[in-house]
Parts: structure tokens; sequence; C-alpha cells
């Protein structure tokens, strides 16, 4: 995959979304509407941190490559080169995935 042509700001990050399930476990093909919002991902893109009231800056603790766990209706949607991608506050991800 390229670089992507979006480059987040403060404590931002860009997320492409896993993809949606298409079939339950017992191999049930799921309509588009029935399937769950991916609540995983990959970290495209990280924003340099985000700057306090008092100018101490906060570094991000995500990086480029991560897969993320994230609120299932965290961010907002923003599709490049019909390619869907979030865009949410690192705060909104609740964890990192170890490989």
């Amino acid at each position: 995959m390229g670089k992507i042509n979006l480059k987040p700001l403060a404590d931002r990050v860009i997320v492409k979304p896993a993809e949606a399930e298409e079939k339950t476990q017992s191999g049930i093909i799921l309509p588009d509407t029935a399937k769950e919002k991916p609540i995983e991902g990959e970290v495209i893109a990280v924003g340099p941190g985000k700057v306090t009231d008092e100018g101490k800056e906060i570094k991000p603790t995500l990086k480029e490559g991560d897969r993320v766990l994230y609120g299932k209706y965290s961010g907002t949607e923003v599709t490049v080169d019909n390619i869907e991608y979030l865009i949410m506050r690192e705060s909104d991800v609740f964890a990192v995935i170890e490989k």
C-alpha cells in the first residue's frame, strides 16, 4: 500500500479498518446491512502530537503499522482513492494488538 495523501494533525491518527466479516463462524453469509462495523484496524499515519495549554508537547505513543482496537463508532470516515479510512484522536484507540 502506498502513502496516503492525508497528514493527521495534533494527536490524530489515520486508521484503515479491517475488513468486515463476510460470514458468521457457522458459515452464514451476511448482507451488507448485517455486517458488524470493524473495531480493529491498522494505523496508516500519525500526527506529531498535541501541545498542552502550558506549551508542553506530548508525543504520540502509536506508530505507523500498529494494529489497534478502537470504539465501534470512533473517528470520522473519509475515502481517499476509493479506500475508506478513519481519522480519530489517539485517545479513541483502546489498545495495540501485540504481534
